[in-house]
Order: C-alpha cells, then structure tokens, then sequence
C-alpha cells in the first residue's frame, strides 16, 4: 500500500505550497490516474511518492512504514527495489540495446546480469516487444520504445510503478496499449495473461482526457 498523510511541498522556503495537506491511500491492483491543471504539481507529486524530492510537510508510507524522511542510503534503496519509474520520454540508451535498457535497473540493485537478462527478455516477451531485444532504440517505434521503458520500470519486481505523461508522445492506438501494459502491469499480468500475479499500484501522473477514461481512479489536485 502506497499512501500520503498531510502532504505539502515548496521547491523553496516561503514559496507556494502544493498539495495542501494531501491525504491519500493509492489503490493496490488499480491504475491511478493523477491530474489537475499545469503547474498543480502532478509530476512533482510522482517524484514525492519516488522519493526524489522530500515533503516540506507530511509523509510518504510504503506498507504503512514512512519512508519520505529516512537516510538517502534507505531511500535509495527503497527506490532501487520497490519502485519502477516510467517517463513521457522512453529515454533509452541510443548506444545500447533495448534489453541493455532493460535490465539496468536490476542491476543496480544489485541483481546478477544473467538473472537480470533473464527476467528483462520475460518481460519484453509479456509486452509484445521481445524480438526488439536486441535492437538499437532507434530501430523501434514511438509506442514500442514506451512498452520498454514499463518493462525497465518492472524489471526488480517493483510494489509501486510511477509514470509520469506515458503516453504524452503517443498516438492513440500507441497510447492505448502503454495503457494495457500499465494496467497489466497493475495486476501483476504481462499483457497476454502471464505474470507473477502479485498486484502493484500504478500512478500515473497526465493531462490527456483519454488516460482518465481509461484510469481505474482519479485523483484530481
């Protein structure tokens, strides 16, 4: 369970509070869709819940322990194991391979490379990209390089996903199946039905009217 308690931010002292107190529980299982107008601090609250940024006020709980104030050491180690971050931006590698990508995130876990490649190829199999493996990103699509980017986020196994405007360079039939993957993803499935079944919580933080329809919850700031 992901939850906030009384959260507020500023990016510096004085300045303009976001999230007025925000308390929340994000549902296990379900895809949240996160909006509000353009500067309400949709991707500021993603990197709160990463534990990237640290409230000015209030707390962060990951299975009811609050982590939004622990040691840098614990944070990164919270955020290396148990949480998978999605960007607008595939922003993989040009230099290496779509399963090199992959991968990366288990590996500075502290996974071995033959466990870590083993789980990134089940993954991009899941998602319909596995014969990209070993393709430069620049030999993939828009839709598909935003497939892998959710295989990277998934790739520890993570309890929480965040994506932050997925599908904001996607057409509409790219956009939908990031979406299928997410929500997949939401009830431990790969998109074809396999999976570990273990539920994660899904935020995704957008301004495009077709996520919220397709959202399980919204969460308007």
């Amino acid at each position: 369970m992901l939850a906030v308690a009384d959260l507020s931010f500023a990016y510096s002292r004085g300045g303009e509070e976001l999230f007025g107190g925000l308390s929340h529980e994000f549902v296990p299982g379900a895809v949240t869709a996160v909006t509000g107008p353009s500067g309400r601090g949709k991707s500021t609250l993603l990197y709160v819940l990463g534990l990237m940024l640290t409230p000015t006020r209030g707390q962060v709980l990951l299975s009811g322990q609050e982590v939004s104030s622990a040691a840098d050491a614990v944070r990164s180690r919270v955020r290396a194991h148990r949480i998978g971050f999605v960007f607008q931006d595939a922003a993989l590698d040009p230099t290496r391979t779509v399963l090199d990508s992959v991968v990366e995130p288990a590996l500075y876990a502290g996974w071995r490379l033959g466990r870590a490649r083993e789980r990134g190829r089940v993954l991009l199999e899941q998602m319909g990209v596995g014969a990209r493996a070993d393709h430069r990103p620049g030999e993939v699509s828009g839709g598909q390089a935003q497939r892998v980017a959710v295989c990277r986020a998934l790739v520890t196994d993570p309890v929480v996903v965040l994506a932050d405007e997925p599908t904001g360079n996607l057409d509409r039939d790219n956009a939908q199946g990031v979406l299928r993957a997410l929500s997949a993803a939401a009830g431990g499935h790969g998109t074809h039905g396999e999976g570990d079944g273990m539920p994660r919580t899904v935020v995704v933080a957008t301004h495009d009217p077709f996520v919220l329809e397709h959202a399980d919850e919204v969460l308007a700031l």
